[in-house]
């Protein structure tokens, strides 16, 4: 039975995706050309990024955690305030979330 649940689950996503895409193909182009449409489009894009990154750095389990990945996205946002190039951002948060995992800290 829960084999059944899961793939209704899946497909009810796909399907729901697909419905989500035919939907914004078919909204006519003159709402889409508005520049507060345009704005919020990508303000929206951005919040959801930001709000799945610190979901996955500040929590395990279901529970809010301080650990190495706070400390290692701390670093990365230092890194972008001095406009580093992303690939080193990526590269300072890796190297000092792995040194304070490699000195003990969880």
């Amino acid at each position: 039975m829960k084999g059944a649940l899961l793939w209704f689950a899946v497909v009810a996503a796909g399907v729901a995706t697909f419905a989500i895409k035919l939907v914004g193909h078919l909204v006519p182009r003159h709402w889409l050309a508005k520049p507060q449409v345009a704005r919020v489009a990508a303000l929206v894009t951005v919040a959801l990024l930001s709000a799945l990154v610190a979901v996955q750095a500040a929590t395990s389990g279901g529970h809010v955690v301080v650990d190495s990945r706070l400390a290692g996205l701390a670093a990365a946002a230092v890194a972008l305030l001095a406009r580093a190039p992303f690939v080193v951002v990526v590269l300072v948060a890796a190297v000092v979330a792995a040194l304070l995992r490699w000195a003990g800290l969880p």
